[in-house]
């Protein structure tokens, strides 16, 4: 039974939605189309990031925040998190634009690895060479598989070269690889053979000291580079920019407060930082690679556009679907503002 507002209109009940019905109601393929849908409204100027903001505690925990608005779609959204060595539990709000509502909480682990991987597919489908099917993957984490599934989700992979530090968990992922996404993985012994020659090579680390030389690289090559999304980490040399045709970002503003690899790239120097393009310009105008481009480069930060455009479509379907767990929508109460009285001795 649904709410009603004061005009009378009835206000369907928040949703609740799980990671598995996440899961199920969106693949890859699925999510690369929904960040390409959001990236042209931003492009239009219909869709705005919240910049993202982030606290950091005990060495290393993280509490992290990233927003949008979408206002003629009638969505506005936070997603927010504890990164901690324990663990993590992202979750996804998501508002009505025009009443403030609340819409829907999203379980947004795996919506978060759909929209990280995907925005990297959505880079690749622009910004790698047509026949590139070479790639190199730096990193086995927890955002590593979703990075490959979205690369072979807009280019067909000929070959795989796969370098992590750890050689137990390097030869365990690349037996997943091949198991669960039919690529023809292989192991690197150093980050130097994996990137050789390749024309696709994804980072995703939590390096703090760069690892990627402009040297490694092939020319023709096309580069992601997603893990380094808070100034303490680095994962390739700030030279290897100078060699960059075409530098793109899901978020300028968070590259300029957030990635030390541009930092020291660029300073202070205007002219150069406007070499760094949104994602969403390039997208909206089907701008494919130049020809002449030696290399190309997209940074990943994360934000909050991204999170939103699987977010409102994944809400969409479970609401079309019957799907989601219907929750109560808050209820004002007026706050006690005088103390309760003392109990008396003896009561």
């Amino acid at each position: 039974m649904g709410l009603r507002e004061a005009s009378g209109k009835a206000v369907s009940e928040p949703l609740w939605i799980t990671e598995a019905e996440v899961t199920g109601l969106m693949d890859m393929g699925e999510a690369i189309a929904a960040l390409e849908r959001g990236l042209a409204l931003e492009a239009e100027g219909k869709a705005e990031n919240m910049v993202k903001t982030h606290a950091i505690w005990g060495g290393g925990h993280t509490l992290h925040a990233v927003g949008a608005l979408f206002p003629e779609s009638g969505f506005v959204g936070t997603k927010t998190w504890a990164h901690t060595e324990g663990g993590a539990t992202p979750l996804l709000i998501l508002f009505d634009s025009r009443d403030g509502a609340l819409k829907a909480i999203i379980e947004a682990f795996a919506l978060g690895q759909l929209r990280t991987g995907g925005i990297s597919g959505v880079a690749t489908r622009w910004l790698a060479r047509a026949d590139a099917d070479d790639m190199a993957l730096i990193g086995t984490g927890k955002q590593a598989i979703t990075q490959l599934a979205a690369v072979a989700a807009v280019r067909p992979l000929r070959r795989l070269r796969v370098f992590s530090p750890n050689p137990e968990r390097r030869a365990a992922f690349v037996k997943r690889v091949r198991s669960e996404l039919d690529l023809p993985a292989e192991e690197a012994p150093s980050v130097a053979a994996a990137v050789e020659g390749a024309s696709i090579i994804t980072l995703v680390t939590r390096a703090r000291v760069p690892f990627v030389s402009s040297a490694m690289v092939a020319r023709g090559a096309h580069i992601n580079a997603v893990g380094a999304i808070t100034p303490e980490r680095m994962e390739f040399e700030p030279s290897l920019i100078a060699r960059a045709g075409v530098i793109a970002a899901d978020s300028a503003p968070q590259v300029r407060n957030l990635s030390r690899e541009f930092q020291e790239a660029f300073g202070g120097d205007e002219m150069q930082w406007q070499r760094l393009r949104p994602i969403s310009a390039i997208v909206a105008a089907r701008e494919p690679r130049p020809k002449d481009a030696d290399i190309t480069l997209f940074k990943a930060m994360g934000m909050g556009i991204s999170d939103l455009s699987l977010g409102i479509e994944i809400y969409r379907r479970a609401r079309a679907k019957g799907l989601g767990r219907v929750i109560p929508h808050p209820q004002r109460a007026k706050p006690r503002l005088k103390a309760a009285a003392p109990a008396m001795q003896g009561d």
